[in-house]
């Protein structure tokens, strides 16, 4: 019974595709094509592996050029198999190797030659799988890891700044809680602007109390 597997060798603008019978005995047979890495190639991409009835998928984790072939077949490949009838419980699913485990003689990238590796050792189990969740996790992932960063340069930043307020000898943390919130910018406004009058100073922060307690109300 036939049973087709792509590999596919990713670069930052092309992509080297084969793909091959698996359950044919001897010598592998490859279909080898090359495609483009925009959204418009990559959908042929997905046409032309449906075309070639490819049931599994498998690429190198290349930088991070692998992920939009990846989401691209996620979207037009990979629903179109696992609908098609009679599909088989692998129909449809894409492999991530370590590239690593796909390096040839003295780690050369040899386009097709490494497309053909890749479909050999996955049949032969040598690759490394990576896990990658699904789009909904990616996306959330994504958010939480955009966030952490966010949070990391927003203590980083306000530890430089609390740094420098205090070479100044300007206590205004005593002030305010927060050095980055809105009284603290005001305040640090009104200092550019040669404000020095600690009364005036605190009146900025008693001010954006009264506003928010004024806006509660």
């Amino acid at each position: 019974m036939s049973y087709r597997i792509a590999g596919i060798d990713v670069h930052k603008k092309v992509l080297a595709v084969v793909v091959s019978d698996v359950e044919v005995d001897g010598e592998y047979q490859f279909e080898r094509r090359m495609f483009g890495s925009n959204p418009e190639q990559l959908r042929s991409l997905a046409a032309w592996l449906l075309e070639q009835d490819v049931e599994e998928a498998v690429m190198e984790s290349t930088a991070q050029y692998w992920k939009p072939v990846w989401e691209a077949l996620e979207r037009y490949w990979k629903p179109a198999r696992q609908k098609r009838e009679g599909a088989s419980p692998m129909s449809g699913t894409l492999h991530l190797a370590q590239a690593q485990s796909n390096r040839g003689r003295r780690g050369r990238k040899r386009d097709f030659p490494d497309a053909e590796r890749l479909v050999k050792r996955l049949v032969a189990r040598e690759l490394t799988l990576s896990f990658v969740p699904d789009g909904e996790h990616r996306l959330w992932r994504t958010v939480t890891q955009r966030k952490y960063q966010l949070t990391r340069v927003r203590v980083r930043l306000q530890n430089h700044l609390e740094s420098l307020l205090e070479e100044a000898h300007i206590k205004l943390f005593s002030l305010v809680s927060d050095l980055l919130g809105a009284s603290a910018r005001r305040m640090l406004k009104a200092l550019a602007e040669d404000e020095t009058n600690p009364a005036a100073l605190a009146a900025l922060a008693i001010s954006e109390v009264a506003c928010h307690a004024g806006a509660a109300l």
